[in-house]
C-alpha cells in the first residue's frame, strides 16, 4: 500500500520536543484556512527559532533580519494592502532587537498582524535572558537569576501598546493547556480579521514553553507557565476590535 504524502504543515519540524511552537503555528494554519487567506497571505518571520517556521503554513515567507520583521510586513502591506501580511517572532526579536520596529508599526497603526513568542529568553542562541524574562529567573546571562534593580523589570508588549497607541486589537494568549488553546486560537482569528477588515494594527503575544533553556521536561514546562509565568503575563484581551469585546 502506497504511503500517503503528507502536506507541507504537516512534517516534522525542527522545534524542541515540548515546545509550544508547532501549537501556534498550527492555530494560526487553521486561521489561515479557515478564513480562506491560503493563496493571499505572506509569513514574514523573525530571527530566532521562529525560523523554524519558514514553509510550514505553505505559500509566500520572508526571512528578516533580526528585529525588522514589522518594518518589512509594512512595507509589504503597504504595496499589497490586500493581502494578509503576518509576523511571527520571538520576544527576543520583536521586543527586543526589534523593540523600535514593533512599536513604529503600532504607533502608526499600520494594518499588519504581529504574532509574538514569549518563552521568557533568546531560545535559539542558548537562552540568554530576554526582556520577558521573570524577575529571579535562570538564564545563561543571569546565572545568579534576573535582578530587575540592575536590568530593568519585564516587559510587558501587549499592554504597552494597547494603552499608549491607538490600535485595533491587543491580547495576549498561552498554549500551555487545552483551554487556553481554544482561547488561543478566537485571539488568532480576531488578529488576522482585525486586518483584514481594514481596522488597523493587531496583535497577539503567545505564552510559550522552552524545555530546552528551562531546563525542564516539557510536562513540567507547562506546569511552570500555568503556576509562574501566568502570574506575571496574565492572559486576555488589552484592546477588543469595536463592537467584538468578550470575542476571545
Amino acid at each position: 500500500m502506497p504511503v500517503k504524502k503528507l502536506p507541507e504543515k504537516l512534517k516534522a519540524n525542527a522545534f524542541c520536543p515540548g515546545c509550544g511552537h508547532g501549537t501556534i503555528l498550527r492555530l494560526i494554519a487553521e486561521a489561515v484556512e479557515e478564513l480562506e487567506l491560503n493563496d493571499n497571505k505572506c509569513l514574514v518571520l523573525g530571527v530566532g527559532c521562529s525560523c523554524n517556521g519558514n514553509g510550514m503554513l505553505g505559500g509566500d515567507d520572508f526571512q528578516c533580519a533580526h528585529g525588522r520583521a514589522a518594518a518589512v510586513a509594512v512595507g509589504m502591506k503597504r504595496f499589497r494592502p490586500g493581502m494578509c501580511v503576518f509576523t511571527y517572532q520571538g520576544d527576543g526579536d520583536a521586543g527586543v532587537i526589534g523593540l523600535a520596529e514593533t512599536l513604529n508599526a503600532a504607533y502608526r497603526n499600520e494594518k499588519i498582524t504581529v504574532f509574538v513568542v514569549n518563552n521568557t529568553n533568546f531560545g535559539m542562541t542558548g537562552g540568554q535572558m530576554s526582556w520577558t524574562t521573570l524577575p529571579g529567573q535562570k538564564t545563561t546571562t543571569s546565572v545568579r537569576g534576573r535582578d530587575c534593580s540592575v536590568t530593568g523589570a519585564p516587559i510587558h508588549l501587549p499592554e504597552l501598546i494597547a494603552t499608549q497607541f491607538d490600535v485595533a486589537y491587543a491580547a495576549r494568549a498561552s498554549v500551555h493547556d487545552v483551554k487556553h488553546i481554544t482561547q488561543a486560537k478566537k485571539m488568532v482569528l480576531n488578529a488576522l480579521q482585525a486586518q483584514m477588515n481594514e481596522e488597523g494594527y493587531s496583535i497577539v503575544e503567545f505564552l510559550s514553553s522552552c524545555p530546552t533553556n528551562w531546563h525542564l521536561s516539557p510536562i513540567d514546562s507547562n506546569k511552570f507557565i500555568a503556576e509562574q509565568v501566568l502570574a506575571a503575563y496574565p492572559v486576555g484581551e488589552f484592546k477588543s476590535r469595536k463592537g467584538k469585546e468578550g470575542q476571545a
